[in-house]
């Protein structure tokens, strides 16, 4: 089996794993009266698999992409590139002259 898909499979097990965990302690500490809810309605057992579904889709997703950003490749060193001087910059002196004001006036003429 590739590695990749090896991967793929070990986290959305985990991912499902953390999400039945999840659920379970949804249910155990009652938030939002669902242990009521669930343990009373009589497709209570169907809303739990789905519950269990949904979350395990999100958590193995999640699961899968911080293994995937984790994967790097240490087998060469990071080099610094090229040690290169660069030239102190100075500012260069430029003169401009006003225009007079006759020359103003005749632009404005035209």
């Amino acid at each position: 089996m590739p590695k990749l898909i090896r991967l793929y499979i070990i986290q959305c097990a985990i991912g499902f794993a953390i999400a039945a965990a999840f659920v379970a302690m949804l249910l155990w500490f009652n938030i939002a009266n669902l242990w009521h809810l669930v343990s009373t309605s009589p497709s209570g057992l169907l809303a739990v698999v789905i519950l269990w579904v949904a979350n395990g889709i999100v958590f193995a997703a999640v699961q899968f992409a911080i293994a995937v950003m984790r994967l790097t490749e240490d087998e060469c060193p990071p080099r610094g590139g090229k040690r290169q001087r660069v030239a102190a910059l100075r500012p260069a002196l430029v003169r401009a002259q006003a225009p007079s004001p006759q020359e103003r006036r005749g632009h404005h003429r035209r």
